[in-house]
């Protein structure tokens, strides 16, 4: 077997990294997480051992050590530089060195330098960090453990030290040589009803009578091939709450770690409001790199991503409201739009952007979403209708912080709603353009429906949100709240709001409270929310908010190296010194100054392995019997070499993929939803008989409104077969049954009883009327 890249796979040699041991600990939305990696050299040479992982975007990354030989060495938060320099100093005098560090480039990929490992040295490296857990849908709180070894796909233009140029080895997912186990406590004022994953767990073990603590574990041998998702279900998530906790004893009074910290939670109840006459111009941007043709996930005929994007795109065309203005774009290396600039959304437009959709395919190399963002910025607005920007991708790009600057300099001309498909794609892209542009961001993995999370942000793009929203404070005298998140604009039906302040001044000697008022206004009218709090700080031995508020402040002010300038660099650096908590300007350097053993000759390097995913062009290849090495040729990804001459090494390992189907395959749902009119309305044709199981005589003889309109009969079809056939989808086809039924009522109107009756008996159903705001 070759060797690709010249990089070692563990089948000649020895990886030293033998374990990963994950300790959760999650007290109501917020978690605390521990990740050791253990290390081992077989060898009898001195090696540095270097891993790159990924980490979500919000995590505080705080704490980094070593245990070596029973002696805990414990890692200083430095300047980045000045710890690459330590760092390499420290190794040319035979010192032990461990360093921990962000990528340059995106803030949610970390690499771990372990230097002068010793023959038959084991050492532990330890990781602490904690993050805000998001809250689902239907009100779980969501906690994904990524998985550490999956690579992304991007093609970098510029040449960069940064961690993730070092090219990974890849092997197939038995031959990983090193285990994962996961251990999660769970605490909450509020009972826990259930805990759910995506991965085989252990029975929950309930700690108390109440339910308010339970345990949880990763089963054993568990392939660590998938992110770790785990699945929180309180028994009341919607009461705000305010947590106060105290400051570091050894900090000055009134600084960020010094003061007590308060974290205020609001999760505003806003009723879903029908959008009518919608204004807006919808562009959704489509990533279409030769990556989104993986599956969507690892079980057996799992769809292709571009396929359920292709899915996703059909929908929400079918669901924008008439009268707006549309395009799409697919970007990889290039970019290409439908439309040379928005169109408004007629039948025609929608036809045509429906057949080029058909068409898409993950053909367009790497993964560069800069070019397409500006055309669609530089294009001239349509008046009287607001920017929405729809970003689909599944990468990381390689100037994820150029990106965010882009979107963060014209979020006061649109909305940016961005969606991650598979474990690969970037937290920090993903979360970060969503934020500064007022948008929401959703993942997209495992088993997870893209067509669904899409759809449930249109639906936030065309409902009312709460807006104008202050916070005000009633303090005793002498206490003052110090606003450290940035000013929010906007939330959603069905999105949480969590604010970090800083309490300065004098706190009361004797037991008293405060109160925290918000404001917004909602469909025109003013609302206000009081919470009630104790001024009696809880001490935290991680200090969990003041962390998570020197996050926000990091998340805020740091651009990365290209787009901070030196005055907010100094700040951000202090910021993280003071606090503890990592960013793109400081790195954790230890170093064991105990081993006083001169290093002889250079030291061997070890990458950590990684497990191969599935690319388009392999998946392509299957299809169309071509060898991988023509193309290589025709995809032209250069970045992807290395997965190639892997698969030619294990083509055996792939040999049961499936055939893809062109278009919009033959998926039933998808074909009717293809069929809808722009208006709403569905036609009485041959296509829309097939899927009713009948034939065009028969359903025109049981047309009780022979003289009526024939769209509407078939309109009516339609929508109570979706109701019967598709229940389990229907956060995927409301949009367009809303636009069906409002058509019903402006050209059926009285009718509408009577065609519900009769379509009822046709298809033998017993669908209510009701459906159609009777």
């Amino acid at each position: 077997m070759r060797h690709h890249c010249g990089l070692i796979t563990g089948k000649k040699e020895p990886v030293p990294l033998k374990s990963i041991v994950v300790t959760l600990s999650i007290n109501d939305f917020v978690a605390g997480v521990s990740v050791t990696l253990n290390y081992e050299n077989e060898e009898n040479v001195p090696l540095e051992a270097f891993f790159v992982f990924p980490m979500d975007e919000d995590s505080a990354v705080y704490s980094f050590e070593a245990l070596v030989d029973g002696k805990k060495i414990v890692a200083e938060l430095q300047e980045k530089m000045q710890a690459h320099s330590n760092y390499e100093g420290a190794l040319s005098q035979g010192h032990q060195a461990y360093l921990l560090q962000e990528d340059d480039y995106s803030r949610d990929i970390f690499s771990c330098n372990v230097g002068n490992l010793q023959p038959g040295a084991k050492v532990a490296v330890t990781v602490r960090y904690v993050q805000e857990l998001p809250l689902e849908t239907d009100g779980a709180l969501r906690y994904v453990l990524p998985a550490i070894l999956n690579p992304r796909y991007k093609i970098s233009e510029r040449p960069t030290n940064r961690c993730l140029n070092v090219k990974m080895p890849m092997v197939p997912l038995e031959d990983l040589p090193y285990t994962l186990s996961m251990v999660a406590t769970i605490t909450s004022q509020h009972g826990i009803e259930r805990v759910r994953s995506n991965c085989s767990l252990s029975p929950v073990q309930y700690l108390a009578d109440d339910k308010t603590s339970a345990q949880v574990s990763l089963a054993e041998g568990q392939k660590f091939n998938q992110d770790v998702e785990l699945l929180i279900y309180y028994s009341e998530v919607h009461i705000p709450s305010v947590a106060v906790e105290m400051g570091m004893p050894d900090m000055k009074p009134d600084s960020l770690m010094g003061a007590p910290s308060a974290m205020v939670s609001f999760y505003p109840d806003i009723p879903e409001v029908e959008a009518s006459n919608f204004c807006g111009e919808f562009v959704f941007l489509m990533d279409c790199s030769g990556s989104m043709g993986s599956p969507m996930n690892n079980q057996k005929n799992s769809q292709l991503r571009i396929e359920a994007a292709k899915e996703t795109l059909l929908l929400l065309l079918k669901s924008l409201p008439m009268g707006c203005y549309f395009n799409i774009y697919g970007f990889g290396s290039s970019f290409e739009k439908f439309f040379p600039e928005s169109v408004k959304y007629t039948q025609g437009t929608m036809e045509k952007a429906v057949k080029k959709v058909k068409d898409l395919e993950a053909n367009l190399g790497g993964t560069e979403i800069l070019k397409p963002l500006r055309s669609i910025y530089n294009a001239s607005s349509v008046p009287g209708h607001p920017l929405q920007v729809f970003v689909f991708t599944d990468g990381e790009v390689s100037d994820t912080f150029t990106v965010i600057n882009e979107v963060q300099l014209n979020s006061k001309k649109h909305r940016c709603f961005s969606f991650g498909i598979g474990e690969g794609a970037s937290t920090s892209l993903i979360k970060s353009i969503a934020r500064v542009s007022g948008g929401t961001a959703e993942f997209i993995t495992g088993m997870d429906r893209m067509q669904a999370k899409a759809l449930r942000s249109l639906k936030f793009a065309l409902s009312c949100s709460a807006n104008d929203i202050s916070l005000s404070w009633n303090l005793p005298p002498g206490l003052l709240a110090y606003m450290v998140s940035p000013k929010q604009n906007v939330i959603y039906r069905g999105q949480r709001l969590i604010i970090y302040a800083q309490l300065t001044g004098t706190m009361p000697q004797v037991e008293s409270s405060g109160e925290v008022c918000l404001k917004y206004t909602l469909q025109g009218k003013a609302i206000e929310n009081k919470v009630a709090f104790s001024l009696q700080p809880k001490a935290n031995a991680s200090f969990t908010i003041h962390r998570l508020a020197a996050k926000s402040l990091i998340q805020n002010k740091d651009m990365g190296l290209h787009e901070t300038s030196k005055r907010v660099k100094e700040e951000v650096v202090n910021i993280s010194i003071q606090s503890g908590v990592l960013s793109s300007f400081t790195a954790f350097l230890a170093i064991n100054k105990e081993l006083n053993q001169a290093v002889q000759g250079p030291l061997a390097h070890r990458v950590i392995p990684t497990p191969a995913l599935m690319s388009s062009c392999a998946l392509k290849g299957r299809k169309k019997g071509l060898s991988l090495r023509k193309l290589r040729s025709k995809c032209g990804q250069n970045d992807l070499d290395e997965f190639f001459v892997f698969c030619e090494e294990n083509m055996e390992t792939y040999s049961s993929l499936q055939n893809v189907d062109e278009g919009f395959g033959d998926n039933v749902f998808v074909q009717l939803v293809s069929l809808q009119k722009a208006n709403g309305s569905w036609e009485l044709d041959e296509d829309l008989t097939k899927i009713m199981g009948t034939s065009v005589e028969d359903i025109k003889d049981a047309n009780p409104a022979k003289d009526g309109d024939p769209s509407a009969w078939a309109t009516v079809l339609a929508v109570i077969w979706l109701h019967a056939k598709c229940k389990d989808l229907k956060c995927e086809w409301e949009l367009l049954e809303r636009k069906a039924v409002a058509w019903l009522h402006d050209h059926a109107g009285s009718s509408i009883p009577m065609l519900v009756q009769a379509a009822n008996s046709l298809l033998k159903l017993s669908v209510t009327p009701a459906i159609f705001g009777l």
